[in-house]
């Protein structure tokens, strides 16, 4: 194959992969993350950073991200590519496209009709423009260490749980 040829797979490889993936991760200069998206007109579109989002690496406008994007039915690692960073201005025609495509994905606002402009106000939406996808395997295990967080799932266990269980067995 060509290299022309190989472009225009790894573009389509690109495209079908993140279209299809539920999540994908965002790497910039900070932590890595995972995050919901939308592919709408050629790129990824990520809206965050504001109260009741995900929050969003460290990404400016003009800057490049690293996108590793998972297979949806395996979770396995399909592709990466290298991302051209855009942050779309509140309410330009770019923007109110992007967000009509993702107010449709968005599960579970707590402001229903009220979310697009709660993300005019206090949010970021970054376009996500694919320039280049590595198809190649990485060498070593790209496992990393969840990010600390507050949220936490355990809690004490109560006082009458031991009991509960026990009468249950002897049932």
């Amino acid at each position: 194959m060509t290299a022309a040829t190989d472009a225009l797979y790894g573009r389509a490889l690109v495209e079908e992969a993140t279209k299809k993936s539920g999540l994908i991760w965002v790497g910039g200069p900070g932590p890595v993350r995972a995050l919901w998206h939308v592919w709408a007109d050629g790129a990824a579109h990520v809206v965050g950073d504001g109260p009741g989002e995900q929050p969003l690496p460290d990404l400016v406008d003009g800057a490049r991200a690293d996108v590793t994007v998972r297979s949806k039915d395996k979770g396995g690692r399909v592709v990466s590519w290298t991302a051209a960073v855009t942050e779309l201005a509140p309410r330009s025609e770019a923007w109110e496209a992007a967000v009509a495509e993702l107010k449709g994905k968005r599960l579970n606002a707590p402001d229903g009709e009220l979310m697009v402009e709660r993300w005019a106000e206090q949010c970021r939406v970054l376009r996500l423009t694919p320039e280049d996808a590595r198809t190649d395997l990485p060498d070593g295990s790209l496992a990393a260490a969840p990010l600390p967080t507050p949220a936490t799932t355990r809690e004490p266990v109560p006082a009458a749980l031991p009991r509960l269980l026990f009468k249950r067995k002897q049932r």
